[in-house]
């Protein structure tokens, strides 16, 4: 037995490296979903075969690829999530802890949490245990002192780095054009030119294509102000050499910066690509978050199936060995009254266990259930948003693909909901209503004040959001509505929720739907009672009471 085991643990192992493998050559080849997919896998059976360090190194490089396609809050996670695999206590393992700090302070720079990023960047430091590494570490830390505007620091740091390496170093130009370009903000007066020049020309000797690109880029922001036209060419090499190391950040901010300094007709021009190429990169993450949040989805829908099947096999099983102790104890019960009685003990006995194994998987299933109904509602929400907005708020929508992560994540652990920014409320039902306004439906609400939701219990206010949420789905699939009104009213320990919308109104002789069904129970499970009044043709009023207390 010990011997099979063994030969199981080896099998997996094989499998989960060779997940790992497949993951590292998408890496290799810019394919980031396909190696974030496989990464996840090897994460999957590293965990099942307990090897922790492997796990960790598995979900450090789901966070850097994460990072890389502009996930930074899910990066942040994932991260966060590796550090309770690795051993602090274990030297060879400290190579992986500055890696994830790293990553984590690289994210939490481009998230603009300046003073968190430092607070990474040390850690990474600390852990760092070869000097090459280390040099990198403490760039990205003096970069985030100069992003803080911290230059004493950030210069303490890049004169400290620079007497490390010499002129001939690969980083050398990137080093020196940094400093330079603190010394300037530093002082407006200093010449960085200078030094930009040098860093610039040992770039051109090397070919080094991505270190021209900054170096154009600091040109043209040195020179902005000092000489338009001088800042207008470097800006315009910028782009060039942008588009031929097909960099579409890089395009984009190459562009910006075009259209901020020159005034000639060539600004419509530069503003239309600008739009195109920022248009595609927003549809390019999104996209990237929804496709990592659904394959953890896939993971979690996965075991959901294989508790499903447990459950089923379990039942079976139940059912063989009640049918083969009730035929031994009716055999037994003919010879010895003793022995039947004892069988029959143990036969209640094994049936009780297997009924509160039961429950417990039932429970499981339950929860996993409700993940779906998380992340399938949260991305038909976020969806109609950025179908019915013109002007999509970016960072609104990574906070709610972020909190939707989160909640199905949760679910799926039966663990308290938690996020990791707290948003009020009364907030997140405002944002919540207001996605479903279009060119064509205004939404308007009124008595959502932050005091009014002092004192509800936290139930109440998850059933109230999935009621809403329910309510303005089936508005607009069904109702045609160009209007929906919803007001909060509460008074006298009691919370009233009113809706109106002009649409077609509700048929008198449908059924109610699944989904309005549901809203009914969870009403009415929180002691209240909801009234649908509606005349086809005239619109739908819905009445909601909720006792307080």
């Amino acid at each position: 037995m010990e011997s099979n085991r063994e030969d199981q643990l080896q099998h997996l192992k094989e499998k989960g490296d060779l997940f790992y493998n497949k993951a590292k050559a998408f890496v290799d080849t810019k394919q980031p979903d396909s190696s974030y997919f496989y990464f996840n896998k090897a994460r999957e059976v590293y965990i099942e075969t307990n090897d922790s360090l492997s796990t960790a190194k598995s979900i450090i490089n789901m966070a850097i690829t994460q990072g890389e396609e502009g996930d930074y809050f899910g990066s942040q996670e994932t991260s966060l999530q590796a550090l309770s695999y690795l051993d602090q206590k274990d030297p060879k393992q400290h190579v992986y802890f500055s890696i994830n700090y790293n990553n984590l302070g690289t994210v939490t720079d481009y998230l603009k949490d300046y003073n968190q990023a430092i607070k990474f960047y040390k850690r990474a430091i600390d852990f760092s245990i070869d000097s090459a590494n280390r040099r990198i570490y403490e760039n990205n830390l003096a970069l985030s002192y100069q992003y803080a505007k911290r230059y004493s620091d950030a210069l303490r740091i890049f004169e400290h780095v620079i007497k490390q390496v010499q002129s001939t170093d690969p980083e050398y130009p990137r080093i020196l054009t940094n400093l330079a370009k603190t010394r300037w903000l530093k002082n407006p007066k200093y010449p960085a030119n200078i030094d930009f020049h040098n860093a610039m020309k040992i770039r051109k000797s090397k070919g080094d294509l991505w270190g021209l690109n900054s170096s154009y880029t600091h040109f043209a922001e040195y020179y902005e102000f000092a000489n338009k036209d001088s800042a207008l060419f470097y800006a315009t090499k910028r782009y060039s050499i942008a588009k031929k190391i097909n960099s579409a950040n890089d395009q984009v901010n190459a562009l910006n910066k075009l259209i901020e300094i020159d005034d000639s007709q060539n600004i419509k021009f530069y503003f239309l690509k600008f739009k195109h190429l920022s248009d595609s990169i927003q549809q390019a993450r999104a996209a990237a978050k929804n496709q990592f949040a659904l394959i953890r989805y896939e993971v979690e829908k996965n075991k959901t199936e294989n508790l499903r099947l447990e459950k089923e096999n379990a039942e079976k099983q139940n059912r063989l060995i009640r049918q083969r102790v009730i035929t031994g104890a009716s055999i037994f019960l003919l010879v010895l009254v003793a022995g039947g009685g004892t069988l029959w003990y143990k036969r209640r006995k094994q049936r009780l266990e297997l009924e509160a194994e039961n429950k417990v998987k039932e429970t499981q299933l339950h929860l996993s259930k409700k993940i779906h109904d998380v992340v399938a509602n949260g991305i038909y929400r976020v969806m109609s948003e950025i179908e019915h907005n013109e002007d999509v708020d970016r960072d609104g929508v990574l906070d709610k693909l972020e909190n939707m992560y989160h909640q199905s994540r949760d679910i799926s652990h039966n663990v308290e909901q938690q996020t990791i920014t707290e948003i009020p409320y009364n907030e997140q039902l405002a944002s919540l209503l207001k996605s479903f306004a279009s060119d064509h439906r205004r939404v308007l609400i009124a008595g959502n004040d932050a005091e009014q939701w002092t004192d509800v219990s936290k139930r109440i206010k998850e059933e109230v959001k999935h009621v809403l949420q329910e309510l303005l789905v089936n508005m607009k699939k069904h109702s045609q509505a160009e209007q929906v009104v919803v007001r909060f009213e509460k008074l006298d320990q009691q919370l009233t929720i009113y809706y109106k919308d002009n649409g077609v109104g509700m048929p008198a002789e449908k059924p109610q739907g699944k989904g309005l069904t549901n809203t009914v129970s969870r009403i009415e499970s929180l002691g209240g009672k909801i009234i649908f009044v509606s005349e086809p043709g005239k619109g739908l009023d819905i009445t909601t009471t909720i006792p307080l207390v």
